[in-house]
């Protein structure tokens, strides 16, 4: 046992690391089946006062795919089609005949729809000209250009249009209030998303399908704003009697976090700081102030509104208040009722920023909900152009936009009259930015100045795209799996892991005597290992998940079976047992490797081409290679090695 220490402390180290991420799961099955025995109403008040901690725990915990605790399964196509047709400047009908034959082609093939129509315009016009059809200032696609040039242009429009799609559908499901969404890009034009929890498919249809709207809003009046919150506080204020009840629960108080000031990043100023400028005149300094941290409120524990939300009141900037991104969906309960909204200022509609505004130490992210003019002053499609583009003095990124004749005469009297007011930029009911106009901006072109990065200059380009061109996005499959069929798969699912798991226990014991309780052990630790494994790296377990955790254990036998029979073999030709176990772990050590590291190539090539269930299989798949490895050459080493030279025991190996 002499050279095993490092051995066993990297077993303990492990093991105690699986176990601190398998925590959070363990505590949420237990308050899960706590809740179940509890009645409605005790529920819901549990739920109010532990509302932080039950969300840390759930963020914590090992996540469930749809098949294992129901929700849906979409696939969306962004129409390219429709795309080529937008960005087309002229139209004839050798354009729509070649582009009507692309979108066939690219329906019945494995092809790119720009790749598609390309070839599609060239066999019936071999001395075509694609820029006959397309211009593109930014992009310098001109009459002169090539058809590669074009396809090339063409090919970035319709990659950043299938990207812009996964951004709009993104933000519409966290709209939507569902935990833990995947949303991934599959092939050249699809997007995949899978929604846990959720089966109202007719509202997630009508969700997803919609056309994205894009429009700019003047900002609310900040006086009018802070009277209204002080009405809505009042009527969320408990009585008397509802606040001696929960004082004794001792409810925790969300905003104790924000208003740690030490402990907090806060990026209003970057963020709200912005301005508008015409395109033609300097920059204007940026004379934006930073909101002051929110301090705690002694009411915050009682009124059920202060404890999931910190108002903000200024006199020159209408945020409505400040929220963490686990308590938005409560708030937009609290919002919704009829008395709440009749306490708000008319013509006013209320807005969450699309990114965090503060970023507490340990990583919890608070939005802004704002006030805005609920009736838009511009739409979208005024917008013809939008581009990032860097200061000549001082380098800095700012975005530029372009606006048609209609936007250009409506900015200018739009601008004239809100000089020092905010703008915001709202696509889908999310506001992306809302700069402080510094002056009247005729002839349609602006510029948004005081960005902190080309990243979020390139966002706000991102989201001005997506409103502009009105790319469709079109449901081609779904599947939509029950909550009880859900509860019925994770049954299924157990059943078949305690199944086999009981079987090779059983059969290892009877083959192998004590080397098989000793490999039985190991087999316990590795299932625990694969659980804290795809706990620790946020993975979902799914139902070909536990496939492959069922597969896992197959190979994990697998490996010790060639081990014992290598001992057997070795005590055969007259070996002492201590001579015979280190003959067999070194003897099976090459051919255990081989056959896994084999199987985890193959999973690495799952996990990188596959999507959905695939992808799941091959997750658990790798992680139970990498445990069974340990478990079945380390684990039963140190076990074995203990029971011969430390208790010197006669080991049976069958």
């Amino acid at each position: 046992m002499q050279g095993n220490g490092f051995k066993i402390g990297l077993t303990i180290f492990f093991v105690g690391l699986c176990g601190f991420y398998l925590f959070p799961s363990v505590q949420n099955l237990y308050v899960n089946y706590k809740m179940d025995g509890m009645e409605q109403e005790e529920r819901m008040e549990y739920q109010d006062e532990h509302r932080q901690w039950l969300n840390e725990v759930e963020q914590n915990s090992l996540s469930l795919g749809l098949d294992l605790q129901g929700g849906m399964h979409v696939t969306l196509e962004v129409e390219v089609a429709n795309l080529l047709d937008q960005l087309a400047t002229n139209k004839d009908d050798a354009f729509r005949q070649a582009l009507q034959a692309a979108e066939r082609r690219a329906n019945q093939e494995d092809v790119a729809v720009v790749d598609a129509f390309v070839e599609e315009f060239e066999a019936a016009n071999p001395d075509g000209r694609l820029s006959r059809y397309y211009r593109s200032e930014q992009a310098d696609i001109t009459r002169r250009s090539s058809n590669d040039e074009v396809q090339e242009y063409l090919s970035k429009q319709s990659d950043t249009a299938v990207q812009n799609g996964i951004q709009v559908v993104r933000n519409r499901v966290n709209q939507y209030g569902v935990t833990e969404p995947s949303i991934q890009r599959q092939g050249d034009r699809r997007i995949v998303v899978e929604l846990p929890g959720v089966n109202e498919r007719e509202r997630v249809r009508e969700l997803l399908e919609s056309a994205s709207q894009l429009s700019f809003h003047l900002m609310a009046n900040p006086q009018q704003l802070n009277e209204s919150v002080q009405r809505i506080i009042e009527y969320y204020e408990p009585t008397a009697e509802d606040s001696a009840r929960i004082a004794e629960a001792n409810a925790t108080d969300t905003t104790e976090a924000m208003a740690d000031t030490e402990a907090t990043t806060d990026t209003t100023e970057a963020a709200e700081g912005t301005e508008l400028a015409s395109a033609t005149e300097q920059e204007a300094p940026d004379d934006g102030t930073a909101l002051t941290e929110p301090g705690e409120d002694q009411t915050g524990p009682q009124n059920p509104f202060l404890s999931v939300m910190q108002p903000m009141p200024a006199q020159d900037r209408p945020i409505f208040g400040r929220v963490f991104a686990e308590d938005t969906s409560r708030v937009n309960e609290l919002l919704s009722k009829p008395e709440v909204q009749r306490r708000l200022p008319p013509g006013i509609e209320l807005m969450w920023t699309a990114s965090p505004r503060i970023t507490t130490e340990d990583g919890r992210e608070g939005f802004h909900l704002l006030a805005v003019q609920a009736e838009p002053e511009l739409a979208g499609q005024v917008v013809t152009e939008a581009s990032v583009q860097f200061d000549r003095q001082t380098n800095e990124p700012k975005v530029s936009i372009t606006m048609n004749s209609e936007g250009a005469r409506v900015w200018d009297r739009v601008t004239a009259a809100n000089v020092g007011n905010q703008v915001s930029v709202v696509l889908d009911g999310i506001v992306y930015s809302n700069p402080v106009i510094r002056g009247r901006i005729p002839g349609g072109r602006t510029e948004i100045t005081g960005l902190e990065s080309r990243q979020e200059a390139q966002d706000i380009v991102t989201v001005l795209e997506s409103g502009r061109l009105q790319t469709d996005l079109n449901i081609v499959s779904e599947r939509t799996v029950g909550p009880s069929l859900g509860e019925e798969s994770t049954r299924a699912g157990f059943i078949s892991v305690v199944s086999g798991f009981l079987l090779v226990v059983f059969f290892m014991i009877m083959y192998y005597r004590t080397a098989g309780l000793v490999a039985n052990v190991a087999l316990l630790l590795n299932v625990i290992l694969i659980l804290g494994i795809l706990a620790g790296f946020g993975a979902t377990l799914t139902l070909p998940g536990i496939a492959g955790i069922v597969l896992t254990i197959g190979m994990a036998v697998d490996a010790n079976v060639l081990i014992f029979d290598r001992v057997r073999e070795e005590q055969a030709t007259g070996k002492t047992l201590r001579a015979a176990i280190n003959a067999g772990y070194e003897n099976s050590l090459s051919a255990i490797l081989d056959a896994n590291i084999t199987t985890f190539f193959v999973g690495v090539i799952l996990f990188s081409f596959g999507v959905g269930p695939i992808k799941g299989f091959a997750v658990t798949l790798m992680a139970g290679i990498l445990s069974s490895l340990f478990t079945a050459i380390i684990v039963t080493r140190i076990i074995f090695d203990y029971m011969v030279e430390e208790r010197r025991m006669q080991v049976s190996y069958g």
